[in-house]
């Protein structure tokens, strides 16, 4: 059910420094979540953002449009609020990482998954000195202990604003390793998402694109790229 509209009631969106870090003020009074929280973000670059958002509304507030808005406030009301079950519910993504999936080695699309899967997944067994199990087909093979244990501690590391953008990412590309590698600096966010839609891409070559598949595609692009965004400017 849409949100009813509200015309709009202050002048000004500015970012005032406060205790713990940054927040908004509409006419200069400070503004909370949506679960009633005071809206504190890490940075000045993640604040300014958020005021852009309501300075952008016109005479009437559009509430769909506060993307950033209602992501910075799941990690303030759920994130922040239970780390342990966030980081819970984004490990499956890494016990069953689509990077690890594979047809079988005489198929086509087996070689353009070793092209562009498996240098992703090497430079994350690199970076967080892992070892995931290959598996051609698409029966579940568990991921080593070892390698949860550590993707574990690289999450726990993360603030809770990169956490939600995880969460946001991992599930949206049915892979850790993409997540965690979208988050990383200069992150190349066409390239990983195209990867995470390898298989989807290879059907359509096969048979032709679907309209509407290729709308959800986009609209489902848009949130990477925004979970993307709110992590690096968590971190600004």
């Amino acid at each position: 059910m849409a949100e009813p509209e509200m015309k709009r009631f202050y002048k000004e969106a500015a970012v005032a420094e406060t205790e713990g870090g940054w927040r908004v003020l509409l006419d200069g009074r400070p503004i909370k979540t949506a679960g009633g929280r005071p809206q504190v973000v890490p940075t000045p670059a993640l604040a300014e953002a958020l005021a852009a958002e309501w300075a952008a509304q016109g005479e009437l507030i559009d509430a769909q449009t506060f993307h950033l808005r209602d992501l910075a406030d799941f990690a303030i009301d759920a994130v922040a609020a239970d780390r342990v079950q966030t980081i819970r519910d984004v490990m499956p993504y890494g016990d069953t990482d689509t990077l690890c999936y594979r047809a079988d080695p005489e198929d086509a699309l087996y070689q353009r998954q070793i092209a562009v899967w498996e240098p992703l997944l090497t430079e994350a067994e690199a970076r967080y000195d892992v070892h995931f199990a290959r598996i051609s087909g698409i029966l579940h093979k568990p991921q080593p202990p070892e390698t949860m244990a550590r993707l574990e501690a690289a999450l726990s590391a993360e603030n809770d604003f990169a956490l939600a953008a995880l969460k946001m990412l991992s599930s949206l590309a049915a892979s850790l390793t993409i997540a965690m590698a979208a988050i990383r600096p200069g992150a190349d966010a066409e390239a990983l998402w195209n990867a995470a839609n390898l298989e989807e891409d290879w059907q359509v070559e096969l048979w032709g694109e679907d309209w509407e598949a290729a709308e959800r595609r986009a609209a489902r692009f848009e949130g990477f790229k925004l979970a993307i965004r709110l992590a690096e400017l968590s971190r600004a």
